[in-house]
């Protein structure tokens, strides 16, 4: 095998979550609790993005994704421009901490049936990591490692000719 994946990071399982992060937008996109759903759901939708932190005093309050949007409020019959975010946001948030691992967080996920973690350090939301990051990560190794194996492939069939 390529020695570039016998280093424990090069395994994707073992990849560092702050490696993961690296590769994706730094952004993090936050709400108060007391914002109004409606100027949640504008905010995920100019941005594009499933979930957002529900921030309070800087310190994480809880999260609010799409789906909440769609059950809690949509389904429930509330206003979106009346209703807080307080009132739809889920509060026991599960979360990752920088040190995780790929595998760690895509267990945590699975395990909780999320979509997303926010990603901590030191207490600090530092930001958010989604199912699709992950799936681009692992997409993004699987063709490098093909690629390693296709050119050592090469290597063997043309040292033998």
């Amino acid at each position: 095998m390529v020695q570039s994946l016998r280093r424990p990071e090069e395994i994707l399982a073992y990849r560092p979550l702050r490696q993961v992060l690296a590769a994706k937008p730094s952004a993090l996109w936050t709400v108060g609790p007391r914002d109004s759903a409606l100027s949640a759901m504008r905010l995920m939708a100019d941005k594009n993005i499933g979930l957002l932190v529900v921030m309070e005093n800087k310190a994480l309050a809880g999260v609010l994704s799409e789906r909440d949007c769609v059950r809690r409020l949509v389904l429930a019959g509330k206003s979106a421009e009346a209703t807080p975010v307080a009132d739809i946001m889920v509060r026991d948030v599960v979360k990752a901490d920088i040190g995780s691992t790929f595998a760690d967080c895509l267990k945590l996920m699975h395990s909780h049936r999320v979509r997303h973690l926010p990603v901590m350090e030191d207490g600090v939301v530092i930001g958010v990591i989604s199912i699709r990051d992950l799936l681009s990560e692992a997409v993004a190794h699987h063709a490098r490692v093909i690629g390693e194996l296709e050119k050592e492939r090469l290597t063997m069939v043309t040292s033998t000719a």
